[in-house]
C-alpha cells in the first residue's frame, strides 16, 4: 500500500534518514522494484547520492529568495564570543531594518550574550530579545518564532537553520560555529564538540536574511575561513552511537551491514562498539543473533538501554517506575541548570531526585523551583505514551521512588556504567569500562561508593563528567549482573612489601567489586618471582663477588672460544633464561628476603657441562702463581682484560705478561707499591723491565728503601719480603 517514501531536508544527515535510506534501496531492490523513493534537500551535495540510487534523475528547482549581502568581521583572538555577537547586533541595528537572527553553537553562548544585551537598553527601545534553543519549553520558542509588534533579536542555535521559520528577520549574523554530538569509540560515551559550521550549513543561515526582503548576512569570521570549511556537515553515522541501528539492522535480518548500500558506510569501531554493547545488554549473543529479549526491545521507539530498561520493570512488575524512567533519560532533564540555589541541589546529579519532583508535580499540579515545568510536562506526555505503547491506559498510579528499585533497573540497562568511586577522592570514579569520570559538581551528594553514572560526556583531558547518576549496592550488582560478574585469583609480585601477594577478586569489567586474600600454591607463585627478578634487572638476588667473577669468567671463555658451546652468561641473556637456570632453585619462596639468601652462584655454576666445569679452572683461573711463589687472585670484573694486581718484586725475573684462555687473553698487570698503590698498568712486562722501570725505580728507592730496587730486574730473586738485614 505504499508507492513511495520521500526524504525530506535529507542535507541534515540523520541517523534515522541514512537508516531509512539504506533500508528502502535494500526493500527495492529485493522486493519492491516498483517502489519510488524521493529525497529533498536544500543544500545536499546530489551527484553521490544519485549514484547511490542508480544514477536517479536529478529535479532542481532554484525557488525565489532575495538577495542577502555578505558582510565578513574579523576575528578578534582576544574577544569571548559573546562580546563579539553582542558588538555585532549593535551594528546590525544601526545599519539595518528588521529582526535580527544570530546564530551561536549552544545555550551557553546564548545566554551569556542575552545577558550582555540586557544591558543596553533594548526594551525602552522597542526591542525584544529572544532565546531559542532545543532544552527551551515550547511555548518559549513559539514566542521567539511568531511576529509581533516590537523588532525582535533572536538567539538561536542550529535549530534555527532549517525546521524553522521567522517571519520578519531580515539580518543573520553567524558565528560560523555549532555544537554536535561525536561518540568516543574507546570509552563508549558522548561528547559535545564545538566545530566549525559547513559551507552548505553556511549558506542555509545566510539563506534566512533573504526570505522576505533583500537582506544581510554578517559573518563573525574571515572569508579565508569562509573557503577553508567542509563542504557539507558530516553525517551523524560517522560521529554518534550506533547501537540503536545495530539493533535495528539485526532484528531486519542483516547480519552484515556492509552488505546494505549506505551513503557513509557506518565506522568499523563504532560497529564494534555497538555490539559489545548489545551484547552486554543481552540484546545479542556474541554470534550476532537477536535473542528473545532483543526481539522485544526492537519493537520499542527508544535506545536499546531505555528498551531495556523498560523490560526489566515489567519483569518486575513495577511498570510505572519503569515509564517515568524511560521518560526522564529520554527527554530534557526536568532539573534547570544554573538555576536557584535549592535545599535539594546537592542531589541534581540523582536520577531519584528527579522521580521525586516528577511524583511531587504530579500529586500537586506545581513544581518546585530546581525544576522545569516544560520539561516535566514533556516527561510526563512521554511516560503516558510509553505506557500506551504497553497497553497500560490508566492515569499515572502515584508511588514513592524506592532507590534500590531504580539502582536494579539501571543496572539491566548501564552495565558498563557502573562505577566505583577512587580512593582517597570523593567526586572520582572508575567505571566499568575502564574510564574514568568525576561528578560535575563537588558539591553533588553521594554516599555511595558505588554509583551508575547514567549521563557522562567525555570530559576534558580524558577524564568523563558525570552528569546524572544513581547509588546502588554491591547485592543488587551480583544479582542483577551475576553472569558479567568474573571471578579470578589475581598473583602479583608487591613491589613495596617485596613479596608474592594473592587476591580473590569478583570484577566486573575494570570495576574490582570484592577482594580477599590467599595464599597461592608454589607453583603458581614461581612465574611471578620469576617475572619480579627479570623486572628489578636481577637485582632482588644476591649478586655477590662470587657470582659475578664467575660470571664474567664464562662470558670470557665464550669470546676467546666463539664455537666451543660456552652459554651466554650476559645480564640480558640470565634474565631471559631466569626459568632455565635459577628456577630449580627458588621453589617456594615468596620474598625478597628468601630470594636474596640463595647461592646463585651455585645455581649459575650448573649450567656448565661437566667438561666446560673442568676446562674453567684450567683455561680461566680463579689465581695465578707468580715467580715469587704466591698465588694472586684475578679479577674478571675490572675490565675487558681480567686483572692481576701484583707487587712489583714479586714478578723478578719474568719476561712473558701471564694469560689465560690458554694464551688467548693477556692479563692486565697492576704492579703495585710496597704499600699496595699502582705504580704501573702494562699488559707488556717485558717492555716495562726495559723501559719505564728504571724510572720507578728512581721514584721508589728512596721512598721504600727496605724493599729490593735492583739495577738489573732480570736476574734479581722475585720475592714478596722486605731485603734482608746486614746487621744480622
Amino acid at each position: 500500500g505504499v508507492a513511495m517514501v520521500v526524504f525530506d531536508e535529507f542535507h541534515e544527515r540523520s541517523l534515522q534518514a541514512d537508516l531509512g535510506l539504506a533500508l528502502c534501496l535494500d526493500v527495492q531492490r529485493q522486493v519492491r522494484n516498483d517502489l519510488k523513493i524521493l529525497v529533498m534537500s536544500a543544500t545536499l551535495d546530489v551527484e553521490p547520492l544519485a549514484r547511490l540510487m542508480d544514477n536517479a534523475p536529478v529535479v532542481s528547482s532554484p525557488g525565489r529568495s532575495y538577495a542577502v549581502q555578505e558582510i565578513y568581521l574579523e576575528e578578534q583572538a582576544h574577544s569571548r564570543l559573546p562580546q563579539r555577537m553582542a558588538a555585532a547586533i549593535q551594528l546590525a541595528l544601526r545599519d539595518n531594518p528588521g529582526d535580527i537572527l544570530c546564530f551561536l553553537p549552544g545555550a551557553g553562548e546564548i545566554k551569556s550574550c542575552s545577558l550582555l544585551l540586557g544591558t543596553t537598553g533594548f526594551g525602552a527601545k522597542g526591542i525584544e530579545v529572544y532565546q531559542l534553543y532545543g532544552d527551551l519549553p515550547f511555548d518559549q520558542q513559539q514566542r521567539a518564532i511568531q511576529p509581533g509588534p516590537k523588532r525582535k533579536i533572536v538567539l538561536a542555535t542550529s535549530i534555527a537553520e532549517t525546521s524553522l521559520t521567522i517571519e520578519g528577520v531580515r539580518v543573520v549574523i553567524d558565528s560560523g560555529l555549532s555544537r554536535r554530538m561525536r561518540h568516543d569509540q574507546a570509552s563508549g560515551m558522548n561528547r559535545l564538540v564545538t566545530v566549525r559550521e559547513s559551507k552548505a550549513s553556511a549558506e542555509q543561515r545566510k539563506g534566512r536574511a533573504g526570505r522576505v526582503a533583500p537582506g544581510v548576512c554578517y559573518r563573525l569570521f574571515s572569508q579565508h575561513t569562509h573557503s577553508a570549511m567542509t563542504a557539507h556537515t558530516p553525517a551523524d553515522i560517522m560521529d554518534i552511537d550506533l547501537s540503536p541501528l545495530l539493533l535495528e539492522l539485526t532484528s531486519w535480518g542483516v547480519s552484515d551491514p556492509y552488505a546494505l548500500t549506505w551513503l557513509d558506510p557506518p565506522p568499523v569501531a563504532a560497529l564494534s562498539v555497538a555490539r559489545r554493547l548489545l551484547i552486554e545488554l543481552s540484546v545479542m549473543d556474541d554470534k550476532g543473533i537477536l535473542t528473545s529479549l532483543g526481539r522485544a526491545m526492537a519493537g520499542l521507539p527508544l535506545h536499546p538501554r531505555l528498551s531495556r530498561l523498560l523490560i526489566r520493570s515489567q519483569e518486575l512488575n513495577l511498570p510505572q517506575i519503569g515509564f517515568d524512567l524511560a521518560a526522564l533519560l529520554s527527554e530534557r532533564d526536568i532539573v534547570r541548570r544554573g538555576g536557584p540555589d535549592h535545599l535539594n541541589s546537592g542531589r541534581t546529579v540523582d536520577v531519584v531526585f528527579r522521580l521525586e519532583l516528577l511524583q511531587d508535580w504530579r500529586s500537586k499540579g506545581r513544581c518546585d523551583t530546581v525544576a522545569d515545568i516544560g520539561a516535566l510536562k514533556a516527561v510526563d506526555r512521554i511516560s503516558i505514551m510509553l505506557a500506551r505503547m504497553q497497553k497500560f491506559t490508566s492515569k499515572p498510579k502515584p508511588y514513592v521512588p524506592d532507590s534500590m528499585v531504580v539502582a536494579r533497573l539501571l543496572a539491566s540497562s548501564y552495565p558498563d556504567r557502573i562505577a566505583g568511586r577512587r580512593d582517597g577522592t570523593t567526586d572520582r570514579y572508575l567505571l566499568a569500562n575502564g574510564r574514568g569520570a568525576r561528578l560535575v559538581t563537588q558539591g553533588a551528594i553521594c554516599t555511595s561508593p558505588i554509583l551508575i553514572a547514567i549521563t557522562v560526556d567525555g570530559g576534558e583531558q580524558g577524564e568523563g563528567v558525570i552528569h546524572l547518576s544513581a547509588e546502588i549496592a554491591e547485592e543488587i550488582i551480583s544479582e542483577e549482573l551475576a553472569g558479567q560478574i568474573v571471578k579470578q585469583d589475581v598473583i602479583i609480585w608487591d613491589q613495596r612489601e617485596g613479596r608474592v601477594v594473592g587476591q580473590r577478586e569478583e570484577r566486573l569489567g575494570a570495576l574490582q567489586l570484592s577482594a580477599r586474600t590467599f595464599v597461592p600454591a608454589p607453583e603458581q607463585m614461581l612465574p611471578f618471582v620469576i617475572q619480579a627478578i627479570a623486572d628489578s634487572s636481577l637485582s632482588l638476588l644476591a649478586r655477590d663477588d662470587a657470582f659475578l667473577q664467575l660470571q664474567a669468567r664464562v662470558m670470557l671463555l665464550r669470546e676467546a672460544y666463539p664455537d666451543a658451546g660456552w652459554p651466554d652468561h650476559s645480564d640480558n641473556a640470565l634474565t631471559d633464561t631466569l626459568g632455565d637456570w635459577l628456577a630449580p632453585f627458588i621453589g617456594g619462596v615468596t620474598n625478597s628476603r628468601q630470594l636474596s639468601a640463595i647461592n646463585i652462584s651455585t645455581a649459575l655454576f650448573k649450567q656448565l657441562d661437566y667438561r666446560q666445569r673442568q676446562a674453567l679452572d684450567e683455561l680461566a683461573p680463579t689465581h695465578l702463581a707468580v715467580p715469587s711463589g704466591s698465588r694472586i687472585r684475578l679479577d674478571y670484573c675490572e675490565g675487558e682484560l681480567p686483572v692481576l694486581a701484583v707487587k712489583l718484586q714479586e714478578l723478578f725475573g719474568l719476561a712473558e705478561t701471564p694469560s689465560v684462555a690458554g694464551g688467548r687473553v693477556p692479563v692486565l698487570l697492576h704492579l703495585l707499591s710496597p704499600a699496595g698503590r699502582p705504580l704501573q698498568v702494562t699488559r707488556d712486562l717485558k717492555g716495562f723491565w726495559n723501559g719505564s722501570y728504571h724510572q720507578v725505580r728512581k721514584e721508589m728507592k728512596g721512598r721504600y728503601p727496605k724493599h729490593p730496587w735492583p739495577d738489573d730486574p732480570w736476574t734479581a730473586l722475585p720475592t714478596r719480603r722486605v731485603k734482608p738485614n746486614p746487621k744480622k
